[in-house]
């Protein structure tokens, strides 16, 4: 039997159950720091010792955290659906939960990349960059993150997926981080819309949304009865 195409847009809501921070959460400030200090371009120009340290200890901490229950239910769901998940995390707590397809939107804490050529991605078993880590063409190797101003190369892809969702569900993200929240504009209009984020405002919601007001872990356990009703 053909199963149909589950596609979840997963945001910081999901990973925060796991102890993973937020940055949305606290004004704009991440650890102290100004985001646009430690994510983006000109903020590593100004001090790329700063930045590189910033998501050393992301990484870090990301070894430390499990996958939560909202993970591991979206991972169960394969046995049932086509599960493609589309994700706004740098962690790789989908992946460790079980969950086989992930397309990674803002990159991956566990992957390098040259400073000059952002083609060259490397795989990092170890929780940190150092200075001096170089790329096969001789740069400074920085963290494997879409930082803001940059583009996101993976958006066209996301984009092929909402297209060819039977169900798309949104889990634990507001909305608010462009181009990730125009991606329920390309569900096809027969899919079924679910949300499930206790944040967002119901003027966001897409109009046949059906919107299950809780964290990410009580509500894809009431999405998984819903979806596995006989």
């Amino acid at each position: 039997m053909h199963k149909k195409k589950l596609v979840v847009l997963t945001g910081a809501g999901i990973s925060a159950e796991s102890g993973i921070k937020t940055f949305r959460d606290s004004g704009g400030l991440w650890e102290g720091h100004d985001v646009m200090e430690v994510a983006s371009p000109e903020g590593w120009r100004r001090n790329q010792d700063l930045v590189q340290e910033f998501y050393n200890l992301r990484r870090k901490q990301m070894y430390e955290c499990q996958p939560n229950l909202a993970h591991r239910i979206l991972a169960e769901l394969e046995e049932h659906y086509e599960v493609q998940i589309i994700t706004q995390n740098v962690d790789d707590l989908h992946e460790r939960a079980g969950s086989s397809q992930v397309l990674h939107l803002h990159g991956e804490l566990r992957k390098a990349q040259s400073s000059l050529d952002p083609k060259l991605v490397y795989d990092l078993d170890h929780w940190e960059i150092k200075k001096g880590d170089k790329c096969a063409k001789g740069s400074q190797l920085r963290p494997h993150v879409v930082w803001f101003g940059e583009p996101v190369p993976k958006m066209l892809d996301a984009i092929e997926l909402a297209q060819q969702a039977d169900i798309f569900v949104i889990v634990g993200t507001s909305l608010e981080v462009y181009p990730a929240a125009s991606l329920v504009s390309y569900v096809p209009d027969q899919a079924e819309i679910f949300v499930v984020d206790p944040n967002i405002p119901s003027s966001k919601l897409h109009h046949r949304a059906k919107h299950l007001v809780l964290p990410a872990t009580q509500g894809l356990e009431n999405l998984k009865k819903i979806l596995l009703k006989p």
